[in-house]
């Protein structure tokens, strides 16, 4: 890896970032707070919430193995996502490479940001190999972006391919692990240690259940985290959302009891499938959906709107021609769709 201040954008290097009122007096007890404008009445509600999130992060470094100062929190991983931009990428001049088919927001926040977005497509397996995602490379290229599992194919990437391409690039890998509860791959956030250019990115909206309170999370070295801080906005985390990560940090084996009762819909969802005529394949996943390759895909999408029941219709995607993409639900509804299928 290059140097971390080499890889930085000068003028992020150079920041001073807005120091709240919050920051200010950290580390001490406080009674009386006259500082931040804030109206006395309507507590809890009319104060600023905590910037850096302590208590939430405490409570998820037991639960993800890593220590607080390695968790940045944002406001859904969308956050985390264009953060790596605004801080690495320089408008105009840098580029960032990413698998192809992966999640789009990758590309929407490089044609945000006006960072060059270099797709590597992946095999018939939908996998890649470290070496075609380096050969992409350049000098300006500040980012490798891999999905595992990966979000429309649901495959995990390969471990060592992954390990490969973080060892050997300069710039920064990161690796999106929004789905690796429903997994039996371990998490690359154990390796952070080793790799002082791995940034791991994981989301209460999956297995959690909390996509409604939008929070994300990134694992990586404390200097890395120290720059997302700098250049994030000062209180992006409500404290609606804190209150409510900790609540389901306080039961993960709800949690747990979640995820072992999605694997078997899973399971069960995927034998249906197979045994459908209208269904030509349902592809290897580990996630909490599947990617199935349907006799007309738009037919069948259509069919089932009608009906009420919406998947995602993938067919516009490279690799995913036909391909229709179902989130596994609660047992009723997916015999609904199930049932729907079959008549069709």
């Amino acid at each position: 890896m290059k140097p971390l201040e080499q890889l930085v954008r000068p003028n992020i290097w150079r920041l001073a970032p807005y120091s709240s009122a919050r920051n200010e007096y950290s580390g001490r007890t406080a009674r009386v707070f006259l500082d931040a404008n804030e109206n006395p009445y309507n507590t809890p509600l009319n104060r600023y919430p905590d910037p850096l999130q302590t208590e939430v992060k405490q409570k998820l470094s037991k639960i993800k193995g890593v220590t607080p100062d390695c968790i940045f929190l944002g406001n859904g991983s969308d956050e985390a996502i264009d953060l790596p931009y605004r801080c690495f990428c320089e408008p105009g001049k840098d580029n960032v490479v990413a698998m192809e088919p992966t999640y789009g927001m990758y590309k929407v926040c490089a044609d945000i940001n006006d960072v060059e977005y270099r797709p590597v497509l992946l095999d018939e397996q939908f996998q890649i190999s470290a070496e075609k995602l380096l050969a992409a490379c350049d000098e300006n290229t500040k980012i490798i972006w891999i999905c595992s599992p990966n979000n429309p194919t649901g495959n995990s990437i390969r471990r060592e391919e992954i390990l490969k391409t973080i060892e050997q690039f300069q710039g920064f890998v990161i690796v999106d692990e929004a789905y690796i509860d429903f997994s039996t791959q371990k998490s690359l956030r154990q390796e952070l240690a080793k790799h002082p250019n791995l940034i791991v990115l994981n989301t209460f909206s999956k297995a959690w259940g909390c996509a409604a309170i939008r929070l994300g999370m990134a694992f990586a070295r404390p200097e890395i985290v120290g720059l997302f801080n700098k250049v994030k906005y000062p209180y992006n985390i409500n404290l609606l959302t804190q209150q409510q990560a900790l609540e389901a940090l306080n039961d993960p084996y709800e949690i747990d009891k979640w995820v072992k009762i999605l694997l078997q819909e899973r399971s069960r969802m995927i034998d249906a499938f197979k045994l459908l005529p209208i269904c030509k394949k349902v592809y290897p996943t580990d996630a909490n959906f599947f990617l199935c390759k349907m006799t007309d895909a738009q037919k069948i999408y259509d069919y089932l709107v009608d009906r009420g029941i919406i998947v995602r219709n993938r067919s516009r995607i490279q690799l995913c021609n036909n391909c229709l993409r179902v989130t596994i639900g609660t047992k009723s509804e997916n015999n609904e769709i199930l049932a729907a299928l079959r008549q069709y």
